[in-house]
């Protein structure tokens, strides 16, 4: 087996993050999935109780500091029991690292706390109906009027903006510059689906897999967001959200990771399990040699994770490198979770069955937070420019 050089602090995350998720998460997946049923509530406190939301954020903020590749570590773990229960923590990882690098010393104090304790939740919300992979084409604009921006305009993909505490909005504040007019509000809203009408609605929006963290559209109608909560400048919104990606990109690697180790998991039990024609399935060559592609392709994908996210801890830039983690890891979960489908055969096929949800959850990652094809652009735009 391949060492993968952990520290024994690391190793420690790791067991613990595994104990963790096979004892809270991993018994609650196939009830979340089939009833469609929202993030857990008694499950967001334990988590918080243990103290993974601080993972991200800054000690002078409440948070622990942690380096990248802990948290990829925690990451899979969780992901490997279940992809969207796993997936909650990166929310506030990705909103805290944004607002740790840009918000203002009032803005810190009054969020970061929460933010790590996990007493606030947060979401990001950008993707608009014309703003998907083109990011910086969005129409939903915020005028400055008195204290105060008023919001008006309409996004989706918000996910997990029911339960948030915190929406960050991206929103526009300028059309002299397309990526230059974008900038960066904090709502603050109850959390629940009532969110701030007539103001502020939200619509959930009914997917295939990732059952737990529901995304919705959101409806700004007037919308009042004070002025302070504002981060950073004006315009600089874009290249905010661009920044907290490059580690975002590294994190979802590892998500894809656990998602698809869980798959293989199953799929390699099953092999040795089920017998046809008096023998395991295992036993017959097309089975090994599907298992044997799995287990290739899951361990190239972890091999370049861990090497962006300790590229990333030593401070340096992996911009380019985070799209490959992002492309390679996702591509591989959409495969990975569908041979693990096709080899349970029918029992693979019906919804009740772990091997479904892990194809349809697989399915996401290539399209989700940046599509494939995206990923590629970013890449090929590092080369060429030498990064």
């Amino acid at each position: 087996m391949i060492d993968w050089e952990l520290s024994d602090e690391q190793q420690a995350i790791q067991d613990a993050a595994r104990r963790f998720a096979q004892q809270e998460i991993a018994p609650l997946a196939r009830e979340v999935d089939l009833q469609e049923s929202g993030f857990p509530e008694p499950l967001l406190v334990k988590m918080a109780a243990q103290g993974y939301f601080g993972m991200g954020i800054g000690q002078e903020h409440g948070g622990l500091g942690s380096d990248t590749l802990s948290m990829g570590l925690v990451t899979e773990e969780f992901c490997r029991a279940n992809l969207a229960m796993g997936s909650i923590l990166q929310r506030n990882w990705l909103c805290g690292h944004i607002l740790d690098q840009f918000g203002s010393d009032d803005q810190k104090a009054r969020w970061l706390p929460g933010m790590s304790s996990g007493a606030l939740q947060s979401c990001t919300s950008g993707t608009e109906p014309e703003a998907g992979s083109d990011a910086a084409n969005i129409k939903t604009t915020a005028r400055a009027e008195g204290d105060a921006y008023v919001v008006t305009g309409a996004k989706q993909w918000t996910t997990f903006a029911g339960r948030a505490d915190l929406i960050f909005v991206y929103v526009r504040t300028s059309q002299e510059s397309k990526h230059g007019g974008i900038s960066l509000l904090v709502v603050e809203k109850p959390p629940g689906d009532q969110f701030c009408p007539p103001a502020l609605t939200g619509q959930p929006i009914r997917t295939v897999g990732f059952h737990g963290l529901p995304s919705y559209s959101l409806f700004f109608d007037g919308l009042r967001v004070p002025l302070d909560h504002l981060v950073g400048e004006e315009g600089r919104g874009f290249y905010q959200l661009m920044f907290g990606y490059e580690r975002a990109r590294v994190l979802i690697g590892f998500r894809c990771i656990g998602l698809a180790q869980a798959a293989y998991d199953v799929a390699f039990r099953y092999a040795q399990e089920r017998v046809q024609f008096d023998r395991p399935i295992a036993e017959f060559q097309a089975v090994r040699h599907k298992l044997a592609d799995m287990a290739t392709d899951l361990t190239a994908a972890r091999s370049l994770a861990h090497r962006v996210a300790r590229t990333m801890d030593k401070g340096l830039r992996c911009n380019t490198e985070a799209g490959m983690v992002k492309l390679m890891c996702s591509e591989m979960a959409a495969r990975v979770t569908r041979k693990a489908m096709l080899l349970h055969g029918g029992s693979g096929y019906a919804l009740a069955s772990d091997a479904n949800r892990y194809w349809r959850d697989g399915m996401l990652m290539s399209i989700g937070e940046g599509t494939s094809d995206i990923q590629r652009e970013i890449i090929a735009k590092g080369l060429l420019k030498g990064q």
